[in-house]
């Protein structure tokens, strides 16, 4: 026992290491995840009692107690039993697959990510590319919500600018879970995206085993109250158009909650933008027949560049008017009480039709729609009589004209629309540009539905 043992340095030092590593995990690593763990749980406490809707234990939990218990779920467990049987694999393998697409979808939540870096960036964000206008608040209906009750906020979905907008406009009422599809999945935004509790959703998928996961997930949020923010359309309108409702996660939801134990109210939420930053893409995606969309990290990277150059020479400019609108929220419960059959359908299309109805009216869109029913070119003077005609026609409370000056609407509309080439000005008149009509339809179309 007492004699000498003479070891390589090498290996003594490996050694050493091997020991101090196994030393922190053991009684380091927990000591130090719990005394952070303690402060993030003081810090969260102190930001509920600001906040409208507080954050929900469930949304608080660790990613990998959160993974483990979702991949137990009985639905899951026999989806997993029926995987492999439909491949002839051993259900181990079948049940790695639902752990992989586990950890794909739950978020890794950080409320320090989320209030200390998100919002102050969505706000910065916002209010450099437009000037934002809350063009339609339903108080006294978002008010009345219990605070017992699940709400999910139902958008349409114009741009990605989107998910930053809701962001900053609700950032004293809640931390919301956004579904998000395959676009955000993209290195470093995953990272970001997850922090701030979003969860990834493959729209296109039909493999059993992923959506039996995925709806176990919406399921298991859902009942634990998780505020969440989703896009009945699934996708960006390529037309400017709305769309007709996808009802995968409406559906997760009402077959998963029992709203007498658990009501999950609605809170429609419609945006408008002058511009809509991805514009040129999407009808390049619409021209392709849909297929994709040829964005990547390097062209966005190159936009805001692109900016930030403008800014430093004095060149730059704000991208017109962003508005969004707050509808009348829709109880889960009060709903089925009166509509039994195919909830889910019924369901998903009265929200569109409540998001549809509270589309803010801006200066492009409104301007656009009056020269695109031209028979030819207007005058200023015509203009501004078509605007004032459609204003008396349209709800007052969904139109936001600047500075409410009807005069200097036109004036936002023309100018845009003359700088972008979507219109051209001769001999004092306007009219549309005949190389981009599918552009000026693009906007118009976005309140055309309000028109008719």
């Amino acid at each position: 026992m007492g004699s000498t043992v003479e070891l390589p340095l090498w290996l003594f030092i490996l050694i050493l290491l091997f020991a101090a590593v196994t030393a922190a995990s053991h009684l380091l690593f927990p000591s130090v995840r719990w005394f952070f763990r303690r402060r993030m749980e003081k810090a969260v406490s102190q930001l509920n009692t600001k906040l409208e809707r507080p954050i929900e234990p469930f949304k608080l939990a660790r990613r990998y107690d959160m993974i483990q218990r979702l991949i137990y779920q009985p639905d899951v467990a026999q989806a997993v039993a029926d995987r492999a049987a439909e491949l002839g694999i051993p259900e181990n393998v079948a049940f790695e697959e639902a752990k992989r697409y586990a950890r794909e979808i739950v978020p890794s939540f950080s409320a320090s990510a989320y209030f200390g870096f998100a919002i102050r960036a969505a706000r910065l964000l916002s209010t450099s590319l437009y000037r934002v206008r809350l063009a339609h608040f339903d108080e006294k209906g978002i008010r009345d919500i219990s605070r017992d009750a699940t709400v999910v906020f139902v958008m349409n979905h114009r741009s990605n600018m989107d998910y930053v907008l809701v962001t900053y406009l609700a950032a004293e009422r809640s931390a919301l879970a956004y579904a998000v599809g395959e676009w955000a999945r993209v290195w470093p935004l995953s990272r970001l995206i997850k922090a701030m509790g979003a969860y990834f959703i493959r729209r296109k998928s039909r493999n059993a085993l992923y959506r039996k996961v995925l709806a176990a997930y919406v399921r298991l949020a859902t009942q634990g109250g998780v505020t969440q923010a989703m896009f009945p359309e699934g996708r960006l309108s390529l037309d400017g158009a709305p769309q007709d409702p996808k009802r995968g996660l409406i559906k997760y939801i009402t077959d998963g909650v029992d709203p007498d134990v658990r009501d999950v109210v609605f809170v429609p939420v419609a945006l408008n933008y002058d511009r809509v930053l991805e514009d040129r893409i999407l009808l390049e995606a619409k021209a392709r027949g849909g297929k994709g969309f040829p964005a990547r990290i390097s062209v966005i990277g190159g936009f805001f560049l692109k900016q930030l150059w403008l800014r430093v020479r004095g060149k730059y400019h704000r991208f017109g008017y962003a508005a969004v609108s707050f509808g009348h929220p829709l109880s889960l419960k009060t709903f089925v009480e009166t509509n039994t059959n195919d909830v889910a359908e019924q369901l998903a299309a009265e929200l569109m039709r409540r998001i549809n109805g509270v589309v803010p009216v801006l200066p492009v869109p409104l301007v656009a729609a009056i020269l695109e029913d031209a028979d030819a070119p207007m005058s200023r003077g015509t203009i501004e009589a078509a605007f004032a005609a459609r204003v008396d026609s349209l709800n007052a409370a969904h139109i936001h004209l600047p500075r409410d000056d009807q005069s200097y609407a036109v004036e936002v509309g023309l100018r845009m629309l003359t700088q972008r080439r979507m219109i051209v000005k001769s001999e004092g008149r306007y009219s549309v540009n005949p190389d981009q009509t599918d552009a000026l339809s693009f906007y118009a179309n976005s309140i055309r539905h309000l028109l008719t």
